[in-house]
């Protein structure tokens, strides 16, 4: 299965960095580029099963997903169903001198996987991107 590894310093407090990332209902509307339409369809401790779209390399993607949390350390994404059924992402945030460490891993399944649909390196950029744009939202 392909893999997408990234990290980047945020200078912002971890804690202020896991709120933004928990607030899943937001994404839509500081970040509508990439997230078009989010629906949480429920949540219960530190469990959210949530509907959502996204945008990578100019395709909208469908996607059912269940996050996991462990406040305020690591943040985990499995998708149950849709265009990338079968990926995992796992975010970890590690408070450092200069900020938040965000770490993020990424296991592509579905579409995803199929490297001639939307070619690795597209994916790998559409993801720095997307955490890229959320550090600037973070540190603001």
């Amino acid at each position: 299965m392909p893999r997408v590894h990234y990290e980047k310093t945020i200078a912002a407090r971890r804690d202020k960095v896991f709120d933004i990332v928990l607030d899943f209902e937001s994404f839509a509307t500081i970040m509508p580029r990439y997230f078009p339409s989010i629906r949480v369809r429920s949540k219960r401790d530190n469990v959210a099963v949530v509907e959502q779209h996204i945008r990578l390399s100019g395709r909208e993607l469908v996607m059912m997903t269940k996050h996991v949390t462990q406040y305020p350390s690591m943040h985990e994404v499995f998708v149950l169903g849709g265009d990338c059924k079968g990926s995992h992402i796992v975010e970890s945030y590690q408070e450092i001198r200069d900020g938040t460490r965000m770490i993020i891993d990424i296991k592509l399944g579905g579409i995803m996987k199929i490297g001639g649909l939307l070619g690795r390196g597209r994916i790998q950029r559409d993801f720095e991107e997307i955490a890229d744009e959320f550090a600037r939202i973070v540190e603001m």
